[in-house]
């Protein structure tokens, strides 16, 4: 229980600083740095990237989009799919912004096995489940609650 408090706690304060710094939770920090150095990325590919749920990246990018940080787009490969990129004002935001724990987070996960990845990603999923947490795809602990 103790490693799960601390990597809430974490979380938590790692939104805080970047919402303190350059106004955008760490959900929407970690979109960005994402996108970064990529052409473009579709929603599914940044869920992918991310870790999360379809919908909850969309509803992230929906609210990056509004504050003119990135931009979606016709893939110039494929014009049915439409990708998202980061805007010169998504790019300034991104070098000033603090480092994100969901980075590391994501970096850890890679590092474990695929076998050790199910085992925890199982119960995990218990655990959610037990507490009804699964009623809404993850948000990335937005602040205030579940919202993108």
């Amino acid at each position: 229980m103790d490693a799960i408090r601390r990597i809430v706690q974490s979380l938590h304060a790692s939104s805080r600083e970047s919402q303190m710094r350059i106004g955008l939770s760490a959900a929407q920090l970690f979109v960005l740095r994402s996108l970064k150095g990529a052409e473009g990325l579709s929603i599914n590919d940044l869920a992918r990237a991310t870790f999360t749920h379809q919908s909850s990246v969309s509803a992230v990018v929906s609210r990056l989009e509004a504050r003119g940080l990135v931009t979606r787009r016709r893939d110039r490969t494929d014009a049915r799919r439409r990708v998202i990129a980061l805007t010169p004002a998504g790019q300034r935001a991104l070098r000033s912004a603090p480092g994100a724990t969901q980075e590391l987070l994501v970096e850890a996960v890679v590092t474990m096995s695929p076998t050790a990845r199910r085992t925890t990603a199982r119960a995990l999923a218990r655990l959610a489940d037990a507490m009804a947490a699964r009623r809404r795809p993850s948000m990335f602990l937005e602040p205030g609650g579940p919202r993108g």
